[in-house]
């Protein structure tokens, strides 16, 4: 087995991981980036899911290098394609869900560009198909990891000082045998009103396969009829107002029967149009394409059984049923949805493998919005976010801000068999102390798997604060090691943690929202 070290070493190659690399790397340190999957960029690359993002954004709301990577995304569009929009606020796909909806493979362009300088320099190294397999942590120092390359089988051992947990779904808690928190918590545990009377383990988000496709009108792409389509053609949850496969879904807030469309009609809610990420339209091409748009709806959420902490053969069974069941999805739009001029299906739907690079032409992994949750030296609870316990427009203030960010209490159905939790939460802000693991001194948490609960990781899951969180674990990694320091230090040393915070402003981040945002 072969042997390295480096002085931090990122596991997991998403967003909060890419942006932990960024800052880890400006600080000067030797970096190692791992990811499971041949593309970096997690939930906007990978996973297929274009940035969700708070109606501010534009004009503050992130960190400098947040904006920076959006600035790119469309610079990109406007050096490489002929864009006829005139719009101040360029929006690639036209979708709905952001002003930014765009291909994957632009930000997988962007983002390696971004880390270009320092891979050319071999300050950081990035292994892509690796997966961490074991954690060596004596008492509360993790000393190395070992890691596999998925294909090749080789194996590496890694030392370093520093080392995040930038994983999905907390891969490393559970290796490293640290404390952490799935599903729901209970009402006496945290408070919460929202919170269950016991708490549930497996009350765990949906995971989701995101596909891409293109509409050719008048042609036929009908794909092959999946192998599962028989049952999801017939799936009735108990949760659903019909079939999972139909056009219609509870509302996300109301819980009543919402109607759907695929393209914009009279009535209903457009589901083309929500995840755009190319509107025709919007450039000249000698080439006559159609507009292509993500599969992300309340129809291919997969909320049968988990694929974390259970068997393997438990966990492949629930990819493979997620997969058929976008694939199914689309089968059943493609031959059998009803259309507004009396037919049936839309045959012109098709399938773009282009985008992933896939067999399938799925997602090269699922998009997961739920992970384990490290056990924190502060958990962010509902409290903390929720204009009922809160004056003014936003939420808790905290001496140890890192960021902010603003998202809806947004709850998917889950594995246990809950329906939507959405509800208001205040622009919100990101304390430190949730990205500190009580049990480990030298291990951050950068992605989904920080201090929240249940119900708060429903707005602390999107895209800028998974950067945030992901840039803010880099700087202190960073801090720290230029200042023979530790990062619990930092959070309970008034002179460091100004200090460190001083740090982060200058390089660009929002540890506060504008002052209007305070005033009741």
């Amino acid at each position: 087995m072969n042997s390295t070290n480096a002085e931090l070493v990122i596991v997991g190659g998403g967003l909060g991981g890419c942006a932990a690399a960024l800052s880890a790397c400006e600080s000067g340190l030797n970096v190692l980036l791992t990811e499971e999957t041949d593309w970096i960029g997690g939930q906007v690359t990978s996973q297929g899911v274009p940035p969700d993002e708070h109606k501010w954004i534009e004009e503050f709301g992130s960190t400098k290098r947040y904006r920076d990577y959006r600035n790119k995304v469309r610079d990109t569009y406007s050096r490489n394609m002929k864009v006829k929009s005139n719009e101040a606020i360029f929006n690639p796909g036209n979708g709905l869900v952001s002003n930014i909806c765009h291909d994957p493979r632009v930000t997988l362009h962007v983002l390696n560009e971004m880390l270009m300088p320092y891979v050319l320099t071999n300050q950081l190294t990035i292994d892509l198909n690796t997966k961490v397999t074991s954690v060596k942590k004596p008492e509360n120092t993790v000393h190395d990891m070992t890691f596999e390359h998925m294909q090749t089988g080789v194996k590496k051992q890694v030392t370093a000082q520093y080392f995040i947990d930038a994983t999905e779904a907390g891969d490393v808690l559970p290796l490293a045998e640290m404390e952490y928190v799935t599903g729901a918590e209970a009402k006496k545990d945290t408070g919460e009103p929202h919170a269950l009377d016991v708490a549930d383990p497996d009350d765990i988000q949906a995971f989701t396969y995101v596909l891409g496709m293109e509409y050719r009108e008048g042609e036929d792409h009908t794909i092959q009829k999946p192998a599962m389509y028989e049952f999801w053609k017939e799936f009735h949850p108990s949760i659903w107002p019909d079939r999972l496969l139909s056009f219609f879904a509870p509302h996300p807030i109301t819980k009543e029967k919402r109607e759907y469309t695929l393209f914009r009609e009279e009535t209903g809610f457009p589901l083309w149009e929500y995840r755009r990420i190319f509107d025709k339209n919007q450039y000249e091409n000698p080439y006559n394409p159609g507009d292509v748009s993500l599969m992300n709806w309340p129809q291919n959420d997969y909320f049968l059984g988990n694929i974390f902490d259970v068997t393997e053969s438990e966990k492949d069974k629930n990819l493979y049923q997620g997969k058929q069941l976008s694939l199914s999805l689309l089968y059943w739009l493609q031959t059998e949805a009803p259309r507004s001029d009396e037919a049936q299906g839309y045959p012109g739907l098709k399938l773009r493998k282009d985008i992933f690079g896939t067999e399938d032409g799925l997602a090269k992994a699922a998009y997961i919005r739920e992970s384990r949750r490290i056990k924190a030296e502060y958990t962010i609870t509902e409290q903390d976010v929720s204009p009922d316990y809160n004056a003014g427009q936003a939420g808790k203030r905290y001496k140890d801000s890192v960021g902010v960010g603003s998202y809806s209490i947004d709850l998917h159905p889950s594995m246990a068999g809950k329906t939507y939790l959405d509800i208001k939460a205040l622009p919100f802000h990101i304390p430190l102390g949730a990205l500190i693991p009580k049990d480990a001194d030298n291990v951050l948490a950068g992605c989904k798997n920080i201090g929240t609960t249940h119900i708060t990781n429903g707005c602390y899951r999107l895209h800028p604060v998974e950067w945030n969180i992901g840039e803010a674990c880099g700087a202190l990694i960073g801090f720290c090691i230029n200042n023979d320091t530790n990062p619990k230090t930092v959070r309970k040393n008034e002179q460091l943690l100004a200090a460190f915070q001083s740090e982060l402003r200058e390089s660009g981040f929002e540890l506060e929202w504008p002052d209007e945002f305070y005033k009741e």
